[in-house]
């Protein structure tokens, strides 16, 4: 078996998937003779018979359907690793598209930025939306989110230091209202509720010391964005549970104040993430190295 060539085994597989030796030999590059040859000498040393041939049709034997299934993915596994290692030494070229949320924006375009600059022969096709989607279904490369919305079966490259919130109000809110001191408390509060992308409202999230909980505020105000959030705490409507860097000027100017701050730790930030299943091409294995480091 140890005189076995990749060629042989390419010829097999050909004519598996094509049902014939003379499209399987215009496939591989052989001519119908010696790719005949090939699969009889691979037959004879391996003592089975790989094909049942007719001078109407090549099915495969039993045999032979096993061998393939085995043979086939390696086959497939050694193109990819030959595939790459040509890659690793090419230069990043052609057009990446990736699906970003809008938020993740802040934080990778100054290493987007440097990426296009170091590799002017990439294109970068960047959509930002705040619907979650299927990257591979919708044909993207990648795709940037928080870390807690990437698909599990991803492969995902941090690209953003950890992100923090704040519950805030204005100082004549909280006069007239109180502070909370526990999530609990904000039974008794006006909130801003957010609704996401898929429609559900969002249960405000807190922890401390171990101790997690989730909140199902109430309020009169549901928005769907953190800049009407942001307007509408600053008028005194009511609490808004937002992300720090909406709220840090505001924050700073004392327009706002921030509660329940030992209840809000950060949160995971962004992720670049994309199929580990999938060849990755020069220009994203580039663009990854960029956002780790820009982060």
């Amino acid at each position: 078996m140890a005189e076995t060539g990749l060629r042989e085994l390419e010829a097999v597989l050909a004519v598996a998937r094509l049902g014939s030796f003379r499209r399987a030999a215009l496939s591989v590059g052989m001519s119908p003779t010696a790719l005949s040859h090939a699969v009889a000498a691979l037959e004879a040393r391996l003592g089975i018979r790989l094909f049942h041939r007719t001078t109407r049709s090549v099915a495969l034997s039993e045999a032979g359907a096993r061998f393939v299934a085995r043979v086939g993915p390696a086959l497939g596994a050694i193109a990819d690793a030959v595939s790459e290692a040509a890659e690793a030494q090419a230069m990043p070229s052609g057009t990446l598209r990736i699906n970003a949320s809008t938020a993740s924006l802040r934080f990778v375009m100054p290493a987007i930025a440097a990426f296009l600059a170091a590799h002017p022969a990439v294109r970068l096709d960047l959509m930002a939306e705040d619907r979650l989607v299927d990257i591979v279904a919708d044909g993207f490369d990648a795709g940037i989110r928080l870390a807690e919305m990437v698909p599990q079966d991803m492969v995902a490259v941090a690209c953003s230091a950890d992100i923090g919130f704040a519950v805030v109000g204005t100082a004549g809110y909280l006069a007239e209202h109180g502070e909370p001191r526990v999530p609990a408390d904000l039974a008794g509060h006006r909130c801003v509720r957010r609704r996401l992308a898929n429609g559900a409202l969002y249960a405000w999230e807190f922890e401390r010391d171990g101790a997690e909980a989730a909140v199902a505020v109430d309020g009169p105000l549901t928005a769907d964005n953190e800049a009407a959030m942001l307007a509408a705490a600053l008028t005194g409507l009511g609490l808004a549970y937002l992300r720090s860097w909406t709220v840090e000027d505001d924050l700073a100017a004392g327009r706002l104040r921030q509660v329940l701050a030992e209840w809000t730790p950060p949160h995971p930030g962004f992720r670049l993430y994309y199929p580990g299943r999938r060849h990755v091409s020069a220009g994203l294995r580039a663009l990854s190295g960029f956002l780790r480091e820009g982060r």
